[in-house]
């Protein structure tokens, strides 16, 4: 594979950008964009080379997340400049997404989006871990404003070209047990120095599915499992982790509170009311969160599917899709707005770019699994040729807010 350019330029980005996009009528082809998290251990799935999963350094963790189609910095101590933004790659030279929708608005992200958020508010990953990780949540926007960031809603889908193994724990905790009290998570957040809080002992478990998914309002407790997740979710980082101890490793208390205003990081109460008490103990939690993926289109040649779907207060904040062409096939697909891809198997091309899953990728290699395709492209419609005469190409591809209108709800039938 080709390195990538060294550093990203500043300066001109209009004159580069103008090129990559009439270039690619529309399609910018984006790099890998690697996330590590201090507090967790990689599960090995992300194709990255096993010698580069410490590439940013031992003290700042195992790299466990890959960013795609990325505007929202990640939310990390230490991070180096730049961390989770997506780059684009056009005729040697790399330039990051967020100046090229800050230069060209509505032409990339489409008129709603750009009228309402001047940005491109949502972002997608994947999160690899070997084992679970702490019961957590995400700020709802009101929370998250009180220290000037913006809330997170968040989908799970897990793609079996990702999961070819579990690892150590493929379940996860979500929400309270009905009948769970106050005063019983008061003093699990109490005795957060006095061993482990056993926060998930209040909790459910559920087995996760490959090829199925969640939707994760925010406010909403969660202990995600082990197996290798795609996350389209909004563009924040922020979060608190309610549980202090997982698989023996010690939660740092900073990471309970580093999204709650400083003067309440001693305030109990204020800590517990950060949850949304009638969503975590809702008795049909898992019909009211859990997402089988539904077709959409499905002909001899390929087949359209929504992987993750549905509505959180009235509002479709993200959605994502599974496109599957077979050997040889051949499809046009016009979408309503702007959409962010990667290829999790197979080759073939999008237009005129080529793609292709690669097995393996060093940590500073150009990839051609990913591609950002503008409102404009989307509406006249992007063909999706598998060149292979063996193999599926499957792509997925996750949307904006409200893009979607006919998507289906929680609940509808496959």
């Amino acid at each position: 594979m080709a390195t990538r350019p060294a550093k990203c330029i500043t300066k001109n980005v209009q004159k580069a950008a103008r090129s990559a996009l009439d270039a690619g009528d529309g399609l910018l082809r984006l790099s890998p964009t690697w996330v590590p998290r201090s507090f967790l251990q990689p599960g090995k799935r992300l194709k990255l080379h096993p010698d580069d999963l410490y590439a940013f350094g031992l003290h700042r963790g195992g790299i466990d997340e890959r960013w795609f189609g990325s505007t929202t910095e990640a939310a990390n101590d230490n991070r180096t400049i730049n961390e989770g933004l997506s780059a684009v790659i056009h005729d040697g030279k790399s330039f990051l997404l967020r100046d090229v929708v800050a230069e060209f608005g509505a032409e990339i992200v489409g008129g709603a989006i750009w009228k309402k958020y001047k940005k491109w508010p949502v972002y997608s990953k994947f999160f690899d871990n070997m084992g679970p990780i702490p019961h957590h949540m995400h700020q709802n926007f009101k929370q998250a404003k009180l220290v000037g960031r913006e809330g997170k809603p968040e989908g799970y889908y897990f793609p079996p070209q990702h999961n070819n193994v579990g690892n150590n724990f493929p379940y996860t905790f979500m929400g309270f047990e009905p009948g769970t009290t106050r005063e019983q998570v008061r003093r699990c957040i109490a005795d957060w120095s006095k061993g482990d809080n056993k926060i998930t002992s209040l909790s459910r478990a559920y087995q996760l599915e490959v090829g199925t998914g969640w939707l994760i309002p925010p406010a909403i407790l969660h202990a995600p499992g082990s197996l290798c997740t795609y996350e389209p979710q909004w563009g924040s980082d922020v979060f608190g982790m309610y549980q202090n101890l997982v698989e023996g490793r010690e939660v740092p208390r900073e990471l309970l509170v580093k999204d709650m205003p400083k003067n309440k990081h001693n305030d109990i109460d204020f800590i517990v009311d950060q949850l949304d008490w009638a969503g975590n103990l809702d008795p049909n939690f898992k019909s009211n969160h859990f997402l089988r993926p539904i077709v959409d289109t499905q002909t001899d040649t390929h087949a359209d599917k929504w992987i993750v779907y549905g509505r959180i207060d009235g509002i479709q904040y993200f959605s994502a899709k599974e496109l599957t062409v077979a050997p040889r096939g051949k499809v046009t697909v016009k979408d309503l707005g702007a959409n962010s891809i990667i290829v999790v198997q197979g080759e073939g091309k999008i237009n005129d770019l080529k793609l292709n899953c690669p097995k393996l990728i060093r940590f500073h290699e150009m990839t051609e699994d990913e591609v950002f395709v503008t409102e404009p492209a989307a509406l006249r419609g992007v063909t999706y040729e598998n060149t292979s005469a063996t193999e599926d190409l499957v792509v997925l591809r996750y949307f904006g807010p409200q893009v979607n209108p006919h998507a289906p709800n929680i609940n509808s039938k496959p």
